[in-house]
């Protein structure tokens, strides 16, 4: 039996990265981690001040998942070298592939129409603004990763070459 997948989200806010992990996740039946849910409920059930805590737990709750044979889903904005490498990490760590997937949202009008339109699928979580999304550190890439555009397109058509892609580097 081939070693579980660790499939590695990245992407700003709106770009369509929590709506493609989340399909991706159902299609294969793996875990699905979304950070966004760890660290509010950390702050809800803690009343702790979010640093890297929500990205340390889903660390340990992907590697226990992938040592099990599970496939795991990790969905994080994802936007500094470290993090990126600590995932890589859990896969190696615990026998596991990985594959990194980078959402973006090519334009910028439509990225920001997203942005101040979308609710919150997280109860309590307060959604960043455009500002906030502009500001955000967000390291370049300097590993190899499938890249999805998702600017002009359906959440259909950007899953199915979602799909395309990651069965092709497995």
């Amino acid at each position: 039996m081939p070693p579980p997948t660790l499939w590695i989200f990245a992407g700003l806010p709106g770009s369509g990265k929590s709506t493609l992990a989340a399909r991706l996740a159902a299609h294969a039946g793996a875990a699905y981690l979304r950070i966004d849910t760890i660290e509010q409920a950390l702050r809800d059930l803690c009343a702790v001040q979010v640093q890297g805590e929500g990205y340390r737990l889903a660390y340990r709750v992907a590697a226990d998942n992938l040592r099990l044979g599970v496939a795991v889903v990790a969905d994080s904005c994802n936007p500094i070298e470290l993090t990126r490498r600590e995932w890589e990490s859990v896969a190696r760590d615990a026998g596991a592939a990985h594959v990194n997937v980078e959402v973006v949202c090519s334009d910028r009008d439509e990225h920001r129409r997203r942005v101040e339109t979308r609710a919150s699928t997280v109860p309590g979580l307060k959604l960043p603004t455009w500002q906030d999304v502009l500001a955000r550190e967000y390291h370049p890439w300097t590993v190899e990763r499938v890249v999805i555009d998702t600017a002009g397109r359906s959440e259909e058509q950007s899953f199915q070459e979602l799909l395309a892609r990651v069965t092709a580097r497995r």
